[in-house]
């Protein structure tokens, strides 16, 4: 049994235009609302939590959805093409109103602004959930580890790509001088972004068959399966695996309450306790997702050698010490230390590849085949839980304090994942990994 790297590539697509898209929203809106809009912290974070409100009902919605969805497009892919098709179009209208504002202030445009990034919000949570169910849908339980490691390459890929873009247009000696930054070029690129991608999918992706398949499979190793029948045929947890669940989803919003709160703020943070703009953050992100980038394979070969848990125990314990090692790069009063940050953000980058390729899997290794929907948007459940949170506390704190608690406060919380973690004792199926040139080798094509 070997993973089909094909099919899991083309599968990560949306993934990938999903991220770069987040990325985008992370870096730039808070600059927009900020700037242009002369929000405060606690405002700027509230809208920044937005998004995660919506998906904390629509994420679950909408994954549950599409398992019981059938189609000749499969289940997934018709909430893909509608949801990325709405996107598109808002995505092209939120800079023509930054822009407007910025010309000509007025509280029509204040509102329609907040209504087009509303709409543009939903729109993203109608494919988000479907987008990431369809690689579990696609791989058998012992290869997800290697199938996420894959998908999550993907998504680094569009992060990079939006962060090269950004680096480019905007550099420190453009942003800094005008009084007004017209990101209208950022949004047209990841608007075309999305387009292509989707498009791709549509023309190569074959979810019924290929789910089918799976579905095969999976019938001819039932111990692959940690549910038990109930009432009505449904399936159900066993109470030591709904225990593993529970502490492995306190763990997933943990770090995510660690993790968004440097995306969200660290923009800001470098400007205020720095003295830099947004293109060292850009750059800092982009060492992100190359360490992020180079880890993913290893991560998922990580984990059929030692298991998924260990590698994430592992991830969990580099991320909370590199949040310890950038309080104190950043605050030594030395700006010669601050290039000490891009091998810091590096190893943020590895040790979130550790904990992400393997904590999806996790998750869906508890579940049947016909509730992956269901199951994924539980673990987005936990994740937007943490999401909606972290960016309106973080920002009260930076306001209240000082935006020097921005790593103390990420460590906090990666070091209480760490420790949540410690308690899961399901979901870490193992499969042989190939060794040396077999990891390149046996990918099919």
């Amino acid at each position: 049994m070997k993973l089909n790297y094909k099919r899991t590539l083309l599968s990560g697509l949306a993934f990938l235009a999903i991220t770069a898209f987040w990325q985008m929203y992370d870096n730039i809106m808070p600059l927009i609302l900020g700037k242009t809009f002369d929000m405060n912290e606690t405002i700027t974070g509230a809208i920044m939590a937005a998004d995660n409100i919506l998906a904390l009902f629509l994420l679950p919605f909408f994954g549950k959805r599409s398992d019981r969805t059938h189609t000749r497009l499969g289940k997934r892919m018709p909430y893909i093409l509608f949801g990325s098709g709405v996107a598109i179009i808002l995505t092209n209208i939120l800079p023509f109103l930054d822009n407007s504002y910025s010309r000509s202030p007025s509280s029509g445009k204040l509102i329609a602004f907040i209504v087009t990034l509303g709409l543009l919000l939903i729109a993203m949570s109608v494919f988000r959930s479907p987008s990431v169910a369809l690689m579990p849908d696609v791989t058998p339980k012992p290869l997800r580890s290697r199938g996420n490691a894959i998908i999550n390459l993907m998504g680094a890929l569009g992060g990079i790509l939006f962060l090269i873009f950004s680096a480019v247009m905007y550099p420190e000696s453009k942003t800094s001088v005008a009084a007004h930054v017209n990101y209208q070029p950022l949004f047209i690129f990841i608007s075309a972004l999305l387009f292509l991608a989707i498009g791709l999918m549509l023309l190569t992706v074959k979810e019924p068959s290929w789910a089918k398949e799976n579905e095969e499979l999976e019938k001819k190793h039932p111990e692959w399966n940690l549910t038990v029948e109930g009432k009505n045929h449904t399936a159900k947890l066993p109470a030591p695996v709904l225990r593993s669940m529970l502490f492995l989803l306190a763990s997933v919003a943990l770090w995510f309450f660690a993790y968004n709160a440097l995306t969200t703020w660290f923009t800001s943070y470098v400007s205020t306790v720095m003295d830099k703009q947004l293109g060292f953050a850009s750059t800092c992100f982009l060492v992100t997702n190359v360490g992020a980038i180079i880890f993913f394979i290893p991560a998922g070969i990580l984990a059929s050698k030692i298991g998924r848990k260990k590698t994430i125990l592992i991830g969990a314990f580099c991320f909370g010490s590199c949040f310890v090692a950038a309080f104190f790069i950043t605050t030594a009063g030395s700006s010669a230390l601050f290039s000490t940050m891009y091998v810091n953000f590096f190893i943020i980058g590895a040790s979130w590849a550790l904990i992400n390729v393997n904590s999806l899997p996790m998750v869906v290794e508890m579940c049947s085949g016909a509730d992956t929907g269901r199951f994924t948007g539980y673990y987005y459940t936990a994740s937007m839980s943490a999401q909606v949170v972290t960016p309106v506390l973080a920002g009260t704190l930076l306001k209240h304090i000082s935006y020097k608690v921005l790593f103390p406060y990420a460590a906090v919380f990666a070091f209480l994942s760490f420790t949540t973690m410690l308690f899961v004792m399901h979901g870490d199926n193992r499969a042989s990994a190939p060794t040396g040139l077999d990891a390149f080798t046996d990918m099919d094509v």
